[in-house]
């Protein structure tokens, strides 16, 4: 669960287009539109007190094969040996249009997640830095009620007021864990 999301820079998605926009002059071959693991994408980073885009690959390598690590369970990150350290130092936002998840039952449907009203959705995250490669992974948690009939996983979907908890404070982004995350609205992708 969360293996695609999407970032679009349309006019009326100001917010998500400022982001690119920032990641960009750095960076200009970052993905936009879907996103698949392994892309490189925006993500924000606290440097000097403060959230800066960064272009940052998703996935944390896996050791044990050749892919890539994805997504981290909330319940288990700040303990498990791979997230550990991240979680306690290197904890990042990821900014989206959405997710995408598909239902299985009876035909496979597509179906795309956002916050009820908003254009933006941010997502908590890991980020590492692998051989001079940096890296990202979305927290997943438990489904609230608009997920739980598609999938039993969900991203830890950050509000606009949690987005500094989330960043700034170690307890804080362990209470974020520990709450059912915000309702969403999902429409066929």
């Amino acid at each position: 669960m969360c293996g695609r999301y999407v970032l679009f820079s349309d006019p009326e998605m100001a917010e998500i287009r400022e982001i690119i926009e920032e990641v960009q002059k750095n960076n200009p071959v970052i993905k936009t539109g879907e996103i698949f693991p392994t892309n490189s994408a925006p993500v924000l980073l606290q440097e000097d007190g403060k959230l800066t885009p960064h272009a940052v690959k998703w996935g944390f390598p896996d050791f044990r094969s050749k892919g890539v690590i994805i997504n981290a369970r909330g319940e288990t990150a700040p303990e498990k040996p791979m997230f550990r350290k991240s979680f306690e130092t290197r904890r990042c936002i990821i900014p989206s249009c959405g997710f995408f998840e598909w239902s299985h039952h009876g035909q496979k449907t597509k179906y795309q997640f956002n916050l009820p009203g908003e254009s933006a959705l941010y997502m908590a995250g890991l980020y590492n830095d692998f051989d001079g490669d940096r890296r990202f992974v979305i927290l997943t948690t438990a489904p609230n009620e608009s997920m739980q009939e598609i999938h039993n996983r969900m991203p830890v979907v950050l509000t606009h007021p949690e987005m500094d908890q989330w960043i700034g404070s170690y307890q804080g982004a362990l209470d974020i864990l520990q709450s059912i995350r915000p309702e969403l609205v999902k429409q066929l992708a």
